[in-house]
């Protein structure tokens, strides 16, 4: 009985990644086992980076609206205890948005705090 190899489904298996080593420099985009070290170790970052994207919004909007409310005279602890204390439920994301964007809105809000 000849020997049954699914070359079909090795070769799908080969060039998916090799697709996904397009654009990378060298020998990692045409070698399959370089690219296949490449593209593990690049999605590897992308999975981790996914998730300190979240954090590293949060510290740029938390930065942005202290900035905005010390220039009112407010910290940033204070001003976020202030908000939930009159209800208020804006995200930080809204509330940095505003501080850059539109900031008579952002110190009206900032009165309604005080």
């Amino acid at each position: 009985m000849p020997r049954s190899v699914n070359a079909v489904a090795s070769r799908a298996r080969r060039k998916k990644i090799l697709k996904q080593a397009k654009g990378y420099f060298g020998r990692r985009k045409n070698v399959y086992t370089v690219a296949k070290n490449a593209v593990e170790k690049g999605l590897s970052y992308a999975y981790r980076d996914r998730r300190n994207k979240k954090r590293v919004f949060r510290r740029l909007w938390i930065a942005r609206i202290n900035a905005a409310v010390r220039a009112e005279g407010l910290s940033y602890s204070r001003f976020m205890n202030a908000l939930s204390q009159k209800g208020i439920d804006l995200n930080r994301k809204v509330l940095a948005d505003m501080a850059m964007n539109n900031p008579e809105a952002f110190k009206e809000i900032v009165k309604a705090v005080k």
